[in-house]
């Protein structure tokens, strides 16, 4: 089979215009159930550069879906990308599908990389990591190091085995690093870490949900806020409507050229789709930015956890919706 057969986009990401073509130039295994890939452009040209934080999608074969991934290499590097994947027990095949797959020669594709979580100044910063969490914050610490800026990491996992990079970054800056393997009995007490931010620290954190569910209780308390990349959206309550069910409302799609009606229940991003525009979205649950459109007019009623109501002129249409009767997108 050709190694282009392997990993494709899918045909609903055919019309992107920005997809990279990239091949498995390196693969090793850094943990139990996790895979370093590292990537070049098939064609041999330059990488786009990125910063700290950044993720690219990786568009895995014939799935209508997308999987997001940390850039954990140097950002000064633009020969090479690098991506750890940990291969989920419990997952739709996308992670699977890499491990059995992307063997070293594999073509796949990716989007250039998108920057959710990137690196701001603060007096002192503090990294919280769970598992696989770790990948984001590897070209941090070097940004970290190289500006010589005050910082320190807990990174919490269910083994050594399984912690990647763990061996690494005790090696190399010891006690700025701390270490919670569950299976040794060392657990991540987040109570101990955030009780004592020093004024004007900045706070950090990728990993599984209950994680960061408790990272931002704890730092909401402190008066904190946290900057967090998810894998997955928290748990929310439903929006306040009162007793009146959501009303549907009208989206203009000003490149495509059409309006369309937005039932409850149904978001925007399915009806634009439904419409022939050229959109496009990945984890349908308002994490990974992928749907990013631009508000030409009206209010958004943002509901994902990537702007988190933040003011700007985008919003995503996976699961945020309107505050009054028409939006114009453009889409």
């Amino acid at each position: 089979m050709d190694a282009d057969e392997l990993i494709r986009p899918p045909a609903a990401a055919v019309r992107r215009t920005d997809l990279l073509a990239l091949t498995v130039d390196a693969r090793r295994r850094v943990a139990e159930d996790v895979v370093l890939l590292s990537l070049v452009r098939t064609d041999g040209q330059p990488l786009p550069r990125w910063t700290p934080g950044a993720h690219i999608d990786v568009f895995v074969g014939g799935s209508a879906y997308v999987r997001q991934y940390s850039l954990c290499g140097d950002p000064r590097d633009d020969g090479r990308w690098d991506i750890a994947v940990l291969r989920e027990q419990n997952g739709r095949g996308g992670s699977a599908a890499i491990h059995e797959k992307c063997l070293e020669g594999t073509t796949v594709w990716a989007s250039p990389p998108v920057n959710h979580f990137p690196l701001r100044e603060a007096g002192h910063v503090v990294l919280i990591a769970g598992g696989i969490g770790i990948t984001p914050f590897l070209p941090i610490i070097g940004a970290l190091e190289r500006a010589g800026r005050s910082w320190e990491l807990h990174y919490a996992g269910r083994k050594p085995d399984s912690m990647a990079f763990a061996a690494e970054l005790d090696l190399w800056h010891g006690s700025r690093v701390r270490l919670y393997p569950k299976s040794k009995g060392r657990p991540l007490a987040l109570a101990n870490v955030l009780h004592r931010l020093p004024p004007g620290a900045a706070v950090y954190a990728c990993g599984p949900a209950r994680l960061l569910q408790e990272v931002d209780n704890r730092c909401q308390a402190a008066g904190v806020k946290p900057h967090m990349e998810r894998f997955a959206a928290p748990a929310r309550p439903e929006p306040d409507t009162g007793d009146e069910p959501e009303s549907p409302f009208e989206v203009h799609l000003a490149r495509t050229g059409v309006t369309i009606l937005v039932e409850p229940g149904r978001s925007i991003l399915d009806a634009a789709e439904a419409a022939g525009a050229d959109v496009f979205g990945s984890c349908l649950e308002g994490v990974c930015g992928t749907c990013e459109t631009r508000v030409l007019e009206g209010t958004p009623d943002h509901r994902d956890c990537v702007l988190e109501g933040s003011p700007t002129d985008t919003m995503m249409i996976c699961v945020s919706r309107c505050k009054g009767s028409r939006l114009v997108l453009d889409a």
